[in-house]
């Protein structure tokens, strides 16, 4: 904190990233990345993946849905049937929290971007500085009808924003590892663990940044599952989420172009990738 407030970290930025376990430059994503030869590279990261909005202009559907199904029907999930299993994997899952007094005197708002940056040594037009600006252009969008949500930067944001919206009692859920990812599996049992459809989950995506921020969000009418994902190597125990109130979703969104149908006529499942979590409260 005290090279911050001194405008020291530059000069000591390798120490401070190593110690921090945060990425300070695009040589950063080399380091400690997935040693997985047999899975193609990390998907390249796109904001959609936490938005309920409409897919960018000039996406084609092809390309938006390639390597697996992102969005499924919860009829898709049955015991001993098939499915398409997309990348799990974060594409930056070896980053940190910073504590809350240090990440508090570092400007996240994309008004700050350049300022932001110079800080961690982050080079333009390079994939650090893509993921810089997807993660602070979701987290700065508002949220759509229904939806709650926020960005939080230290755990102790996390376990604030929790114990607003949940209370003291939880539980926490999240998918075991990225075994499955790109294979076509077969489904083991499918268990359902939080249907209470008066209160919903906490869900929490990990975002690619310099170091640790998830984007949690609260939406109404959402069950959650736990599946047994038959892959090749192993028995993954996956985490799935679907949204039973889709009515306030554009009607732009991947779900409905790959599924078929308009927001509110269908219910949209997903998986919780890498580092992702679903809070619930606890019932009793």
């Amino acid at each position: 904190m005290r090279l911050i407030k001194e405008n020291e970290l530059a000069s000591h930025l390798g120490l401070f990233c190593k110690q921090a376990n945060v990425a300070c430059s695009i040589n950063a994503l080399v380091k400690k990345t997935i040693n997985e030869t047999t899975m193609p590279p990390v998907a390249q990261w796109n904001a959609d993946k936490v938005k309920y909005e409409g897919l960018p202009n000039g996406t084609s559907l092809s390309v938006a849905n390639q390597g697996g199904l992102r969005y499924f029907r919860e009829s898709m999930v049955k015991e001993g049937g098939f499915i398409s299993i997309p990348d799990l994997r974060d594409p930056m899952s070896y980053k940190s929290f910073l504590p809350r007094p240090v990440v508090s005197k570092i400007s996240f708002s994309f008004a700050y971007i350049e300022e932001l940056k110079k800080l961690f040594g982050v080079v333009n037009e390079s994939n650090m500085d893509e993921y810089i600006q997807d993660t602070l252009g979701a987290c700065e969008k508002s949220p759509i009808r229904g939806e709650e949500n926020t960005c939080v930067t230290s755990a102790e944001d996390l376990i604030d924003f929790v114990v607003q919206k949940l209370g003291h009692h939880v539980q926490v859920w999240s998918t075991e590892s990225v075994e499955g990812s790109y294979e076509n599996v077969t489904i083991g049992v499918v268990k359902l663990i939080y249907g209470n459809l008066s209160q919903p989950p906490v869900i929490c995506h990990s975002m690619p940044f310099l170091f640790q921020v998830y984007y949690c969000h609260v939406f109404q009418k959402v069950k959650v599952y736990t599946v047994d994902i038959h892959a090749l190597k192993k028995v993954n125990h996956a985490i799935m989420a679907c949204h039973y109130d889709t009515s306030t979703w554009n009607p732009n969104h991947l779900a409905f172009k790959v599924l078929g149908f308009g927001p509110g006529l269908i219910e949209v499942c997903h998986w919780i990738n890498e580092n992702g979590i679903i809070w619930t409260k606890t019932l009793g």
